[in-house]
């Protein structure tokens, strides 16, 4: 089967008892077909059946890559996959507290859409950046759970849900499809054998930039990720004057202004073309609800946003004195990441113009959050958990910079930073913005 979109193009993947599909835009689509395949090799039970066009196939090699640093950023991000010790699902605590404290905005964001006169016959969820691990399905089943019981109590046909799973080509596709089995079977065991039916896919590519047809999205969800970049700015990557943010990894009390302004300007233009991109495919009255790491504070460089990325330069900075990587890679080394000051998140939605701002809160989680709730961890034990999720979501870039092949490089870095937390008294507290909007009815 094959149907092609505009520059999307659809790819199934098959196995013995069930099918996905994959909606891939063009830029994406070499990427996916190179993770599909490296499955294919290491699994023995499991055949994708993919087409592409003859086109694509024949194009010149300068058109299939394209060597700019938002597309570099999408081959080397992504969270650690698998279910091992070092595995972004079970380093994924943190993420999971934020979901469980932004519920409560989530929810009441369904039930005003269904109060306006949604689901209709079907009903179709983004969620924006869904990793791999335990969260990655729960704003869904919580969306289309609540939607359901809704529809029930008001006398209506719950509708048929399409849930579309976003992520960049390097995500764990492969963990979250094996999840979904079981995800299926929990809905229909909280709400009735009558639920559904509900069909999943899957959406590789940048949520930076166009993802579906117009107008055909009712509800987007997006946890934990807007505080990632599309790219590290360019200003601090510039080959012939670049900006040194000597000794860091991210912005620091020691940054410069500079390197501040060009860290706000990259969010401020990703965070427009997400909401353009967005203003497209989302129906006139159609919400999102967004979660990501903010500040409360206008200070744009406090410790409860920069403290542990200053432990993790310190434990680059001891690396480059023992002679085991040199100064000027780390000097160029910088993370694609930015929290962003409540009041600058609405004044950009403001100024894109497109949504209207129904709900905007901050949610904070303790210091020890990454322990998952557990209380009686020494600071150990906490610096130890802190660095395994802190290396679930960097190891990737580190790697790419640094030299790909050397775990034991790795090791050593996040064995430093665990001493170098543990060494100091400082406690913060976790900031994350939670942001409820409305898609305004067209003027045109």
């Amino acid at each position: 089967m094959k149907t092609r979109e505009g520059s999307s193009y659809s790819i199934f993947y098959i196995n013995k008892s069930c099918t996905f599909c994959f909606i891939v835009p063009q830029r994406d689509l070499y990427i996916l077909l190179r993770s599909l395949l490296v499955f294919v090799i290491q699994t023995d039970s499991t055949r994708v059946s993919f087409w592409v066009p003859e086109s694509i196939l024949n194009s010149s090699t300068t058109e299939m890559v394209v060597e700019d640093e938002s597309n570099e950023m999408q081959k080397v991000f992504h969270m650690k996959g698998g279910l091992g010790e070092e595995s972004y699902a079970l380093n994924s605590k943190s993420q999971s507290a934020y979901l469980s404290r932004a519920m409560q905005v989530l929810d009441q964001a369904v039930l005003d859409l269904c109060t306006a006169g949604f689901p209709a016959n079907s009903f179709n969820i983004a969620d924006l950046g869904c990793s791999s691990g335990p969260n990655s399905l729960v704003a869904a089943a919580q969306i289309t759970g609540i939607i359901h019981q809704k529809s029930s109590q008001l006398g209506r046909t719950p509708p048929e849900f399409s849930v579309f799973l976003n992520d960049l080509p390097g995500n764990d596709f492969n963990t979250v499809f094996n999840s979904l089995p079981s995800f299926q079977e929990k809905l229909k065991t909280e709400h009735g054998q009558d639920f559904g039916p509900c069909y999943v896919s899957g959406v590789p590519g940048s949520f930076y930039g166009r993802l579906f047809p117009s107008n055909s999205l009712h509800f987007v969800h997006s946890g934990q990720c807007l505080h990632w970049l599309s790219q590290v700015p360019p200003e601090l990557r510039d080959k012939q004057d670049p900006l040194i943010n000597k000794g860091k990894v991210f912005i620091s009390r020691t940054s410069s202004p500079a390197v501040i302004d060009a860290y706000k300007s990259q969010f401020q233009k990703d965070f427009c073309a997400f909401l353009q991109a967005r203003s497209e495919e989302v129906v006139a009255g159609g919400r999102m609800v967004l979660q990501f790491r903010g500040r409360r504070l206008e200070d744009p460089a406090p410790d409860e946003s920069c403290l542990l990325w200053d432990y993790l330069g310190l434990a680059f900075q001891e690396l480059v004195s023992e002679g085991l990587i040199p100064e000027g890679k780390l000097d160029t080394y910088n993370t694609p990441y930015y929290e962003a000051f409540t009041e600058d998140v609405r004044a950009e939605i403001e100024r894109e113009g497109s949504f209207a701002v129904d709900c905007l809160e901050t949610i904070v989680i303790p210091w020890d959050g990454c322990n998952g709730g557990v209380k009686q961890y020494d600071r150990a034990t906490t610096a130890r958990n802190m660095g395994k999720a802190i290396r679930a979501v960097n190891e990737a870039m580190i790697r790419s910079h640094f030299g790909g092949g050397d775990v034991e490089f790795v090791d050593r870095l996040f064995q430093k930073f665990g001493r170098i937390m543990v060494d100091d008294s400082k406690e913060v507290e976790h900031v994350s913005i939670v942001v409820s909007v409305i898609k305004k009815q067209s003027t045109v």
